[in-house]
């Protein structure tokens, strides 16, 4: 019982630390199922289950489908399990935000980012069976990877707003530097968005079998697997030489100790990503080790994120100028705006301001 009456509370009557473990589960939901529906793409299973929203026409859930296997059908069918506790886990973030109360006030930052995790949750399950109804159409499986690597984004950009101030953004580092992190943030969506035309080219792209027995690949885009490859690795080589010297300019200036730590993470994932790429090409991509690679783009789109995040911070609106921009009178005094002297004291001679 205390067990729930604490999970209650955390969403509920939410404190700032409850609030904040809440957006890091969407953090690690989003990430586990963007990872989980990899291994459906790269394991030939995205038919494992061949409509929607049930797994076949004749059951709602895992059955036997013609030319799979059942621990195709079973991959498929487990990745689309892992969307009820996701949905959960957004719900109930929101939920918490929604009611989380910072100085008497919601926090209305928190209520929009967190109220984007359900909306792109039912989004991704209509694009989710698009994907099946289309027999895994590439255009359709990237549309589905990449929103879930913007929801992940919120989730990650909410995560880091709970602990910070609801007011302005304002940087702790040079500008030149504040222009180097987003440009880091900003190739690597594109690197994100370039390994789904890469995956929608070669040969990991899935199969199926025809009314006849036959093996026959899955649509893939008509492009060449050497270029799209080329212009992945381009992307990455960029990453590694931004990342680099940000991480160089961060150490030689008046950085905040968080930022400069966050760099150096993110150089040491753009060189484990660059060796574990350039190897799985060479092995001729063994499903395994590409599984491996989109987990390790995953963590590097979140690594990426945070040290954007780490070169400005938001201080919180004081009191009084949010009590004043509601009309309401603060403690002790009136509003600034009111022309009221400050302690609020009011002289005898003095008569009410003329609008």
């Amino acid at each position: 019982m205390r067990v729930l009456s604490r999970t209650l509370d955390s969403f509920w009557r939410p404190s700032l630390a409850s609030v904040r473990g809440w957006a890091l589960a969407a953090v690690i939901s989003n990430a586990v199922i963007i990872t989980t529906g990899a291994a459906v793409r790269l394991s030939s299973s995205g038919l494992g289950c061949d409509d929607w929203p049930t797994c076949t026409t004749s059951s709602l859930i895992a059955s036997h489908v013609t030319g799979q296997s059942l621990l195709n059908t079973w991959i498929e069918f487990g990745n689309r399990l892992l969307n009820y506790p996701l949905v959960a886990i957004a719900g109930l973030a929101f939920i918490a935000c929604w009611r989380y109360r910072a100085g008497g006030a919601r926090r209305r930052d928190l209520i929009r980012l967190s109220s984007v995790l359900p909306l792109g949750i039912v989004a991704q399950a209509v694009v989710g069976g698009l994907v099946v109804l289309t027999r895994l159409n590439p255009a359709m499986v990237a549309m589905h990877f990449l929103l879930s690597a913007g929801l992940l984004a919120v989730a990650v950009v909410l995560y880091v707003r709970v602990a910070e101030g609801d007011g302005p953004a304002r940087p702790v580092v040079r500008p030149d530097l504040r222009v180097l992190a987003w440009l880091l943030a900003g190739a690597t969506a594109v690197m994100l968005v370039a390994g789904t035309v890469v995956t929608g080219t070669g040969p990991l792209a899935g199969t199926e079998i025809d009314s006849h027995g036959h093996y026959t690949t899955v649509p893939r885009f008509h492009l060449s697997l050497v270029d799209v490859t080329q212009f992945h690795a381009d992307i990455a080589w960029f990453i590694s030489a931004t990342s680099v010297a940000l991480a160089i300019g961060l150490r030689y200036t008046q950085a905040p100790a968080r930022a400069r730590r966050q760099a150096w993470v993110v150089v040491g994932g753009v060189v484990l990503q660059a060796l574990i790429g350039y190897t799985q090409y060479f092995l001729h991509l063994p499903a395994g080790l590409v599984w491996v690679h989109v987990g390790g783009a995953v963590l590097l789109w979140i690594a990426v994120l945070h040290l954007n995040l780490s070169t400005r911070e938001r201080l919180a609106v004081p009191a009084d100028a949010t009590a004043a921009g509601n009309g309401q009178v603060p403690a002790g005094g009136t509003p600034a705006q009111s022309g009221t002297p400050a302690g609020g004291a009011v002289p005898a001679d003095a008569s009410p301001a003329v609008p």
